[in-house]
């Protein structure tokens, strides 16, 4: 006896139509296009969310940097103090501390500059 797959394969083609709902031209309507477009989104995407980190972490360094400027440091001397005083803070954090609370970021830098 043969199994059909009518109900499997309408099930698998609109959801690859669902996700490419707003896509232009025949992306959004052709099962054979639009699963075309949506591999290349899949890939697409994953590669760009392996450089978003990279993307970050060159914005928190320049949040960083421009904070220990304003504390009269370069950044590569705030952050050998602080690895000097075990101060164990990730550039995200500083990041933060750095803009959104800069007089917390000041008695950080502060406190191994002296």
């Amino acid at each position: 006896m043969r199994v059909k797959t009518g109900n499997t394969t309408r099930k698998r083609h609109k959801k690859v139509l669902k996700a490419n709902k707003g896509y232009r031209m025949t992306k959004s309507k052709l099962y054979r296009v639009a699963h075309e477009a949506y591999m290349h989104a899949g890939q697409y995407s994953l590669a760009h969310r392996r450089r978003r980190h990279s993307q970050m972490r060159r914005l928190w360094i320049k949040r960083i940097n421009a904070a220990a400027g304003q504390n009269g440091m370069k950044y590569k001397d705030f952050m050998k103090g602080l690895k000097d005083s075990n101060i164990e803070l990730n550039r995200k954090m500083l990041a933060d501390l750095a803009f959104n609370d800069p007089e917390s970021f000041s008695k950080v830098a502060s406190s191994f500059s002296s």
